[in-house]
């Protein structure tokens, strides 16, 4: 009986994780293979080229999609505080 009420808020709480994570994951991804494509190219091999746009991009997609992924994560939190009447009745 436990066994289900402690697979089902981890399951949830994955996906809220990876729910929360894939704009941020996914435009530094899509910047990286921007880069890297214009870097065999022009044939340039400078390390340092990808960090700079990644981490501006990041902060951008964080600066946008935050209040959103705040929003996930409070409606997260907030189910998770609220079904604790009820777990704590089984």
């Amino acid at each position: 009986m436990y066994d289900n009420i402690v697979m089902g808020i981890a399951n949830e709480a994955v996906f809220t994780v990876i729910l929360i994570s894939a704009p941020i994951l996914g435009a530094a991804l899509l910047v990286g293979l921007l880069i890297s494509i214009l870097q065999a190219t022009t044939q340039i091999q400078e390390m340092t080229l990808v960090f700079v746009p990644k981490i501006v991009v990041v902060l951008l997609v964080v600066v946008i999609f935050g209040p959103w992924m705040l929003n996930i994560m409070t409606d997260f939190t907030q189910s998770l505080y609220a079904s604790i009447p009820q777990l704590l009745t089984m």
